[in-house]
């Protein structure tokens, strides 16, 4: 498995770049990836089906200047920016046959993810579908989606650290469709961060999926991205 830490100047990059690394694996036999990134500016993101009139207050990000986009990937619609790092994972479907069915595949990836918080003292445990959240409230701290091909899977997280948690109310609508744990909280009681060092969280998460050392972008990835904007 590669391993990419890189995190472009605009979210629309960040988020193209995702896509470039599945594209490698299914299109091009590149491999497995992994690869960490984290938004400088603040944007919203919408799923693959996402609906922007009903989930987002519209009104209030056109006044902000906060970009409205979406991924690839399916799940709900988010907000990010600093202090909301993100995991993206392309895995082969062949070399780990637990990824083939859709909701094994998400616990999966996220008891590795658990492990990993668990040795910097977090406690964290998976909600179905792909939530994983901490403490005795069940507050969540990580969102997960997949965009899933004939033999990689592109599978997205993301983890709450150093989050202005207000701007979750302040830009998104109550969803339709809410896991059974949320018990219709709104965004501030349902929403937390967890206590990571980012750094430390990176370098285990890599070994627990046997990601090889730090490369760099490709060439070829580079001029990927820049014909996919």
């Amino acid at each position: 498995m590669q391993f990419r830490d890189i995190s472009f100047p605009t979210p629309q990059e960040n988020i193209a770049f995702d896509e470039v690394l599945w594209r490698m694996a299914e299109k091009h036999e590149a491999g497995e990836y992994l690869r960490f990134w984290e938004s400088a500016q603040v944007f919203i993101v919408m799923g693959r089906i996402g609906r922007e009139e009903m989930d987002v207050n519209t009104s209030r990000a056109q006044k902000d200047r906060i970009p409205v986009l979406r991924r690839s990937s399916g799940g709900g619609t988010v907000v990010q920016g600093p202090g909301c790092l993100n995991y993206s994972l392309v895995l082969s479907k062949e070399k780990h046959p637990e990824i083939n069915d859709l909701r094994r595949s998400y616990e999966w990836i996220s008891v590795r993810v658990i492990e990993v918080l668990r040795q910097q003292g977090v406690e964290a445990y998976f909600r179905p579908t792909s939530d994983m959240a901490t403490g005795a409230g069940e507050k969540k701290f990580s969102g997960n989606a997949q965009r899933r091909g004939k033999q990689y899977i592109l599978h997205h997280g993301t983890i709450l650290y150093r989050f202005d948690l207000s701007l979750i109310s302040s830009y998104l609508n109550m969803p339709k469709d809410i896991p059974d744990y949320r018990k219709d909280r709104p965004h501030t009681d349902f929403v937390t961060n967890i206590p990571i060092d980012p750094r430390i969280f990176k370098e285990q998460l890599a070994r627990a999926f046997h990601a090889s050392a730090l490369q760099l972008p490709s060439v070829q990835e580079l001029s990927m991205l820049k014909n996919s904007l």
